[in-house]
């Protein structure tokens, strides 16, 4: 088991995924702002001044108590405006992380491409690409031969 962790640390399994969280955290600060300053507002003037996250159901009024020692009942309501404000902080972050995952995809395929002499392709890719020229090219001379 520690040879398998050491070989998972050393691969850079372990720093790539450490990365990813670090930035994932930062990212949620920014979606939360986003929503919360950039989206809503707008939506608020659209449905004539409705805070989402102030939205709720009450299911039982709170009631302070005018009796000292006597324990005041609390508001017992359901909050669907705060998961209206998730739900948009869910759609932007899908969204973004599309765009971020067509565009790397998009790179990926251009530097595979043996072709495309702009971007240096990988050698294992160059490796592949020759001998696929070659098994065609001998292909070739051997239905010539026939």
């Amino acid at each position: 088991m520690l040879k398998e962790f050491k070989e998972f640390a050393i691969k850079g399994n372990m720093i790539d995924m450490a990365v990813g969280i670090i930035i994932g955290a930062s990212f949620n600060k920014v979606v939360d702002v986003l929503v919360k300053q950039v989206v809503m507002p707008p939506l608020s003037i659209l449905t004539d001044g409705i805070k989402f996250s102030e939205r709720k159901i009450v299911l039982r009024k709170g009631m302070e108590s005018a009796i000292e020692g006597v324990e005041s009942v609390k508001e017992v309501a359901i909050g669907y405006g705060a998961l209206i404000e998730a739900m948009i902080d869910f759609l932007i972050v899908g969204f973004t992380i599309f765009l971020v995952v067509k565009v790397m995809n998009r790179f990926r395929r251009k530097s595979q491409d043996p072709k495309d002499k702009t971007v240096e392709t990988p050698k294992d890719i160059q490796l592949l690409s020759d001998l696929t020229d070659l098994m065609q090219e001998q292909n070739r001379l051997l239905k010539n031969k026939q």
